[in-house]
């Protein structure tokens, strides 16, 4: 994979980067060798160094890439249909953490794509939402021009976003940016998912609409098991974040109806992950859905695909069952409003309301 990095360097081989923040962005190249036997899903970390590449996830090479042309020489190199996945991993993350994270999602997902990863400072530390929070903030233009850079590539033919967590926040922003300068944002980003989404209902809402048009495709994983997000809720003051959402219950299906946002509730959906919060790479039906329809932006249909878990989707037109997933529908930028809610409690997404939409005029105003 190819790695962008506003982290900085730790000045220790085994870790590469660490949770600070560096003046400069910076590329590497990294090769990882993955256990023949595992469960999709699982990422095997070494017990002891070296690692066993029999048993372990290992690092095979690791190469630093000084200027965008050794970088794009790297593309042309791994180039697979000219399809790029990039990564942007959540809270609580060290840098190996999100290299061996998204060898995983690539692995089990059979994505035809070249993965490059985008992983920004955080301090992996429980305690240190604010700063992961602001490390964001300090990344987004970093994100943004490896974006453009990306895209200006003539090897590069379209771009899929992956967006973890805290890590949605990071690729709205950017792509806000990119939207804000340019009018909207570039036609070969044509496909984002965020997973988990940590983010306000009522600033991704502006987000989605600032970025302008044509936007890309979206489509968000939700559950309303997340115990991360709950947590985050209440640091946050008590305010929905859009991952928690119960898609199909209104005023939410029929907001996202009209934004043409792909909602896919995996509440029902049991993995190991005790605060159900990465089930969309712990699951090896959802991580497999992401790289073989997803990321090529194909409709869910009851012909083309089957979940064993009833698992709820938002695609488009009326509410309808195909095989175990059911569906409603979906198209116009909208933004979405939350009611003010009692601070006593820790409020459920389908507690809130949502009021009228906000028409882009009103934001020139």
């Amino acid at each position: 994979m190819l790695v962008a990095t506003t982290r900085e360097l730790s000045g220790d081989p085994a870790t590469l980067f660490s949770g600070e923040r560096s003046s400069k962005p910076r590329l590497t190249q990294i090769s990882v060798s993955i256990p023949p036997k595992r469960d999709a899903g699982t990422v095997q970390w070494p017990q002891r160094l070296p690692p066993d590449p029999a048993t372990d996830f290992a690092v095979t090479k690791v190469q630093q890439i000084a200027t965008v042309a050794e970088g794009r020489a790297w593309f042309r190199q791994h180039v697979k249909g000219g399809h790029a996945l990039v990564f942007i991993h959540g809270f609580n993350n060290t840098y190996e953490d999100s290299v061996f994270r998204f060898a995983q999602i690539v692995h089990d997902s059979k994505v035809r794509a070249t993965p490059v990863l985008f992983t920004w400072p955080s301090r992996a530390e429980i305690t240190a939402y604010q700063y992961d929070k602001e490390s964001t903030n300090y990344s987004r233009t970093a994100l943004e021009q490896a974006l453009r850079t990306l895209a200006a590539d003539q090897n590069v033919k379209n771009i899929t976003i992956l967006a973890h967590s805290m890590g949605t926040w990071l690729a709205m922003e950017s792509l806000r940016q990119m939207g804000i300068r340019d009018g909207h944002v570039n036609s070969k980003i044509n496909n984002v998912i965020l997973a988990s989404p940590d983010i306000d209902i009522q600033v991704f809402a502006k987000q989605y609409v600032e970025m302008g048009e044509p936007r890309p495709k979206f489509t968000i994983f939700v559950s309303q098991d997340d115990r991360a997000l709950a947590v985050s809720s209440f640091i946050t003051g008590r305010v929905s974040r859009l991952g928690a959402i119960n898609p199909v219950e209104e005023p939410y299906r029929s907001k996202l109806e009209r934004a043409g946002i792909t909602a896919i509730d995996l509440t029902k959906v049991k993995t190991g992950d005790r605060l159900n919060h990465g089930k969309f790479a712990e699951s090896p039906e959802i991580v497999q859905l992401i790289g073989q329809r997803l990321m090529t932006g194909q409709m869910l249909t009851d012909s083309k695909v089957t979940l064993s878990q009833g698992i709820t989707a938002v695609v488009g037109g009326t509410v309808t069952n195909i095989g175990a997933v059911a569906a409603t529908a979906v198209a116009a930028p909208v933004t979405i409003l939350e009611q003010p809610v009692d601070m006593n409690r820790v409020p459920r997404p389908s507690d809130e309301t949502l009021e009228t939409d906000l028409r882009p005029q009103q934001l020139t105003q």
